[in-house]
């Protein structure tokens, strides 16, 4: 067999390939796993597109009727025990923390303070994790020190746990 000495140009490499030899190096080389956003995540980035065109034909301001609206029915869609939890801390945040309006954002509650989103729960179901999660944005005021947590696993809710939601949910909006 006779071999010819071939020279990619863009690294300088020198190869030998057998003559006649058709084909790149790249089309052996290995699949790799695929890289980006799984569908959980893409799903919620096209809610929060719609949230956005909703909040436009609505105003800016949109009236805080239509914010416990869309709440309601996104704590309506979910599994019964991320939704018992959900309809708690929902009344347990409009109770502690008048100030914040709900809305939905990227199709999860959210409480939020001159549209800002400040807190949100986050459904177990919706990106089928283990638990539920009460989140914090950075315009919550939960600063403590140089480190502090903004986000809080809910498997159950118990006087305890409500608790330390009203007291949390309180001073983010200090």
């Amino acid at each position: 067999m006779r071999f010819q000495l071939t020279r990619k140009m863009a690294r300088r490499e020198l190869t030998w390939r057998p003559l006649g030899y058709i084909g790149s190096m790249s089309s052996r080389k290995k699949a790799s796993k695929p890289t980006g956003f799984s569908d959980e995540e893409r799903a919620a980035m096209k809610e929060r597109a719609q949230e956005l065109k909703a909040e436009a034909s609505r105003g800016r301001r949109a009236d805080q009727a239509a914010g416990e609206r869309d709440v309601l029915s996104k704590i309506a869609e979910m599994p019964a025990p991320d939704r018992r939890i959900a309809e708690r801390v929902h009344a347990i945040i409009k109770a502690s923390a008048p100030a914040l309006s709900p809305r939905t954002w990227y199709g999860m509650p959210a409480y939020a303070r001159d549209g800002n989103v400040v807190c949100f729960f986050q459904s177990a179901h919706r990106f089928k994790a283990r638990y539920a999660t009460l989140g914090f944005s950075d315009k919550a005021n939960l600063d403590e020190s140089a480190m502090w947590p903004t986000a809080f696993a809910l498997k159950a809710l118990t006087a305890i746990e409500e608790a330390r939601i009203v007291a949390l949910v309180t001073k983010a909006v200090g």
